[in-house]
């Protein structure tokens, strides 16, 4: 297994299909090592949930969508959050992926959550921004929040993900 390098990714969001779409600026957002996702949307949870042994036990929380203000910030008081990010991913499967939240976030308090992205997948993910800034945080909406990084299997998976959540939010507005 390695890790794809900047040459690797660009040439693979060149590629069709595209390994990333619906990015703001590629130039700022590829790394060394990885890509920067960034912030479409964010939602406050409201409500409980629950998962059990099968899917059909499964109950998400109601989404409570947090606005931004005219100057394209969302003031987020302490606690969690559901973000949904700008790119659509498309694994291929041959390429998993993992994210870790950019470290200026962790300087200010925030944590980003966040699953494995199986090879196969395809969508528009989300993820859970907590801030445990006792006086909150300010994110403002296309901000890069978190860094994908992109590992190669040995061989192509012969079982892609094909889950709930495969082509999740690609139809959601920006």
């Amino acid at each position: 297994m390695g890790v794809l390098s900047h040459q690797q990714i660009r040439a693979l969001v060149s590629a069709d299909p595209p390994l990333i779409e619906g990015y703001v600026d590629l130039e700022a957002q590829l790394q060394a090592n990885g890509i920067d996702l960034t912030l479409a949307s964010i939602d406050a949870i409201a409500g409980t949930g629950r998962i059990g042994v099968s899917n059909d036990q499964r109950r998400l929380p109601e989404p409570r969508p947090v606005e931004f203000g005219a100057d394209g910030f969302a003031r987020l008081a302490p606690g969690p959050y559901v973000i949904t990010l700008n790119e659509t991913v498309r694994l291929p499967k041959r390429v998993m992926a993992l994210a870790k939240p950019r470290s200026s976030l962790l300087r200010g308090g925030v944590a980003v959550y966040n699953a494995v992205w199986d090879a196969g997948y395809h969508g528009r993910s989300q993820a859970l921004l907590v801030v445990y800034n006792p006086e909150g945080f300010h994110v403002a909406k296309d901000a890069r929040v978190i860094q994908m990084v992109f590992m190669t299997l040995e061989t192509e998976t012969d079982s892609p993900y094909a889950g709930r959540y495969q082509g999740e939010n690609i139809g959601r507005p920006r």
